[in-house]
């Protein structure tokens, strides 16, 4: 009976110590990031890796089965002689894209820089031998661009990634290390990127979902994202898990839709939480250089979708595949520097902005600054559109890009805007004053 009686109380004891470990209370300087962060709004997402070298896309190791070893041999001849820290960060800044994601080591397992904690790397497994992350972080800090880190998770290429998930399963792997040595081997990299590279946005992970057919499996977050906290208590940590956030998280970022949509079914999970937000988009249907992929999105689907995102009250990250020399498509570039010379005339309505107290339509979406509305008009097939405000008045109302006045009618619950003709513009803002 006493044994049991101390077992009771040990057990009791342990309970109330994992039950009383502090809650994840976010630093004055993170609240501040998520703020910066929301009014950003617009940032590139850079996919790129020896994947590059069969222009293919990233996925190729995992579709084709490559062995990991084979694979490895790509790394051999990775020389990316045209890659341009500055051009790229320059090219950023003409898109008028606020903030760069990418990716520090994808799911082949390849890092794109200078790490200790494995040979297979840009620095020592290429005759490149320069560490990209590096120059790109100074560029970044040089131009004021933030920077975030893509970070994989799941990894096709270590034998301690194991269990395996439910990818990676044809590569060739049949000796199995230890969990342990890779969680440290994370944690690890993790500090590199965190203490070498200054001031680091945020850490965006992926590949979560690899481990969800092992409902038991423990990815050990808190103490990843704890990690990350202490290191930088300011660095966002987002998690492209298609799941509802958990503690620990600082912004939510949905796949390829728009908040609260499923489209690719990526979200049967994932609900909209409180978080600020971000989507992550491909100019045409890869993440990974492919050469063969010339489906780019036009100009005027890619400015709708960035304004369909700040409607939404969430930011865009639109993504680029290198190529393996180390530049940007030129057709990448072309959309990039259209969405930048819109964002030259209507940055105003989309940076700083949150989304609108007119919930998204089909016609368009609004933003809103303080009391100052802004009606983006993306299909209408009228010269007059009733705007309902929820009990809201209007002081004023004009069209945005020359200030002139536009008349409008009060009405239930709202105010019916009159137009001169039927707009044809890629997007046609008026500018709402609401009393």
């Amino acid at each position: 009976m006493k044994h049991f009686i101390r077992y009771v109380l040990v057990l009791s004891f342990v309970v109330a110590s994992v039950s009383a470990q502090p809650r994840y209370v976010p630093t004055k300087e993170n609240l501040q990031n998520r703020e910066e962060f929301q009014n950003m709004k617009f940032g590139v997402f850079i996919h790129w890796g020896i994947y590059s070298m069969m222009a293919n896309g990233e996925w190729i190791m995992n579709n084709r089965n490559i062995h990991y070893k084979e694979y490895a041999k790509l790394a051999e001849g990775f020389y990316p002689s045209k890659f341009d820290a500055a051009k790229w960060v320059s090219d950023v800044k003409a898109a008028g894209a606020k903030y760069i994601c990418i990716t520090s080591r994808h799911h082949d397992g390849f890092s794109m820089f200078a790490t200790k904690q494995s040979p297979f790397n840009i620095v020592d497994a290429t005759p490149f031998k320069r560490d990209i992350l590096k120059e790109l972080a100074d560029e970044c800090h040089k131009q004021g661009i933030k920077l975030h880190f893509y970070y994989s998770l799941l990894d096709w290429s270590r034998t301690d990634y194991y269990p395996l998930g439910r990818t990676g399963r044809g590569v060739g792997r049949t000796e199995h290390g230890s969990w342990d040595t890779y969680h440290q081997f994370m944690l690890n990299q993790l500090t590199e990127l965190l203490t070498n590279y200054g001031e680091i946005g945020a850490i965006w992970f992926d590949g979560q979902w690899d481990q969800d057919q092992n409902p038991d499996f423990d990815w050990r977050l808190p103490e990843i994202y704890a990690h990350i906290h202490q290191l930088q208590p300011g660095c966002l940590i987002i998690n492209n898990h298609h799941l509802t956030p958990i503690e620990g998280e600082d912004a939510q970022t949905f796949e390829k839709d728009l908040p609260g949509h499923n489209t690719t079914g990526f979200a049967d999970e994932q609900t909209v939480g409180a978080l600020p937000l971000e989507t992550c988009e491909t100019m045409n249907n890869s993440w990974g250089y492919n050469i063969t992929d010339l489906n780019y999105k036009s100009e005027k689907e890619l400015i709708h979708y960035l304004v369909k995102t700040a409607g939404y009250n969430a930011n865009l990250l639109l993504n680029v595949g290198p190529r393996p020399n180390g530049e940007f498509p030129e057709i990448a570039v072309e959309r990039y520097r259209a969405i930048g010379n819109w964002l030259k005339q209507y940055g105003e309505t989309i940076y700083g902005t949150r989304g609108g107290i007119v919930t998204p339509r089909h016609w368009g979406v609004t933003t809103q600054k303080g009391n100052t509305l802004y009606v983006h008009i993306l299909n209408l097939e009228d010269n007059a559109l009733y705007v309902p405000l929820n009990g809201r008045k209007v002081k004023s109302a004009k069209a945005f890009i020359d200030k002139k006045p536009v008349k409008f009618t009060s009405v239930s619950d709202g105010v019916v805007l009159s137009l001169d003709k039927i707009p044809d513009e890629t997007d046609f803002v008026i500018e709402m004053e609401l009393k």
